[in-house]
């Protein structure tokens, strides 16, 4: 079928185009011979004097001819039974591939070859409106689902405005909060909930988040200009590479997104943000990691929110303990996290227990990012949202569901590509899919909770 779509296609566009090349209208004749009006490059026949048929007519003359074939002699002005009626579409490329008469010099089509290229041209416009259909259908299912989950949100926003935030205290912790807190927070109310739940134990007002920024930027300027800094209790080569490591992590902060690389609306505030709190931390100073977090908070609160929630947060045990590089503080953590691993998971524990992949592979970037850079921004938010509910728990069982969720993949594959899985995750994860899988991982080892498992694990070393 193909083969004789091909052939007759490259036939007709090859005797199209030598006849536009040799005819007189393109070159001047360069003997009598070629001067004759029947002259052309296959031999001597009869010139062609109606202009080029377009896809249609060549289609309405192919049908008449088979009518009058089918019929014994029906004139081809009258109308044919047989022909489409209201034909919705019709590629007309197609139209003409198949039914372009061949060039006269060339045997004509038998009976049963045009009727069989008419079959294959039905058949591929039946299967094009077949797809076209289908794509229709999964278009509406979309956008029925995008309705459903407008309304969902539109109603819960409501919900959050005018009943729980007005009444932090009292119904922060019940039932019905805490449900509609694990669905997902709408995104108007996102940064006011992030910012409650986070808590300002620290006592950080924007005036001191002004003073610290005013002098990052005294800094900055000083190190540009005579390339030493004021001492601060931090080596200069230190100062050097946590500037050095912020201008880095920067321009790779979220690059699909554009707005915090250099020239982007959220570059110079996601700067300040980092710098001012290298200044108020030095001990701590910048670590790659922290862009992301406090990209995060920029994109759902103003600037002086954002260093307040991004201050507190790095301020809470597991955060300080990672970004202080606190390792036999990590390694407890590590251990009490391959406790609910092996409750929940034995299969894929054993098999990473063979293939000697060890949490820290993988969870490292997981919780120096709290999973922003790990899952897509949507997915992301979705686990703040109730990792500022839960706290540290949550960010280890949204580990676990992450294993949960592509374990029957994990289980065929070995360590090195284990590990290159977990740190570059799909980029299709799918929250409601996650989720299902998170709630299926109960944070309990026989009657211990990750606090007293933790714990246990912490007072071993006396941290």
């Amino acid at each position: 079928i193909v083969s004789s779509l091909i052939i007759t296609h490259t036939l007709s566009w090859f005797f199209c185009l030598f006849r536009g090349l040799f005819s007189k209208k393109h070159i001047e004749p360069k003997s009598p011979s070629q001067n004759v009006p029947g002259w052309k490059l296959f031999g001597k026949v009869a010139a062609r004097e109606s202009p080029p048929k377009d896809s249609r007519t060549i289609q309405q003359e192919y049908e008449a001819r088979a009518g009058k074939a089918g019929s014994g002699g029906t004139s081809p002005t009258q109308p044919q039974h047989g022909r489409r009626k209201n034909l919705d579409f019709e590629p007309l490329s197609t139209t003409a591939l198949i039914l372009e008469d061949r060039p006269s010099n060339l045997p004509a089509k038998s009976v049963e070859e045009a009727q069989r290229h008419r079959q294959e041209y039905d058949e591929m416009v039946a299967e094009a409106k077949k797809r076209e259909l289908k794509e229709a259908q999964r278009k509406r299912k979309e956008m029925k689902e995008r309705f459903k989950q407008e309304d969902s949100i539109a109603n819960a926003m409501v919900v959050w405005n005018h009943d729980i935030l007005p009444n932090w205290d009292n119904m922060r912790n019940t039932r019905r909060v805490r449900e509609l807190w694990w669905q997902g927070l709408p995104p108007n109310v996102r940064g006011k909930v992030w910012s409650l739940a986070i808590g300002n134990e620290l006592n950080i007002t924007p005036e001191l988040y002004d003073i610290f920024l005013s002098r990052a930027k005294e800094r900055w300027r000083s190190f540009s200009e005579t390339g030493t800094e004021a001492d601060d209790g931090a080596s200069l080569a230190d100062r050097e590479s946590s500037l050095d490591l912020i201008k880095l992590d920067i321009s790779r902060t979220f690059p699909p997104l554009f707005i915090f690389q250099k020239g982007g609306p959220y570059h110079d505030l996601l700067h300040s943000v980092l710098g001012a709190y290298t200044c108020y931390r030095p001990d701590v100073g910048y670590v790659q990691g922290m862009s992301f977090i406090a990209a995060v908070l920029i994109l759902n609160l103003e600037e002086a929110d954002a260093f307040i929630a991004f201050a507190n947060l790095l301020n809470k045990p597991c955060q300080l303990a990672f970004f202080r590089v606190d390792h036999d503080l990590m390694l407890k953590y590590f251990a009490a996290f391959e406790v609910f691993f092996e409750e929940n998971l034995p299969r894929l524990f054993n098999h990473f227990q063979i293939s000697n992949l060890t949490p820290d592979l993988y969870l490292i970037d997981w919780i120096f990012t709290l999973y922003s850079k790990s899952l897509p921004l949507d997915v992301a938010c979705r686990v703040w949202d109730v990792f500022c509910r839960d706290g540290e728990e949550f960010l280890f069982r949204t580990g676990l569901g992450i294993l949960r969720l592509y374990e029957d993949v994990l289980l065929q594959m070995d360590f090195i590509y284990s590990a290159q899985f977990l740190t570059r995750l799909p980029e299709d994860i799918d929250s409601d899919r996650l989720f299902a899988c998170i709630a299926t991982m109960p944070m309990l080892n026989g009657n211990k909770k990750w606090s007293q498992v933790s714990s246990s694990k912490h007072k071993k070393t006396g941290k």
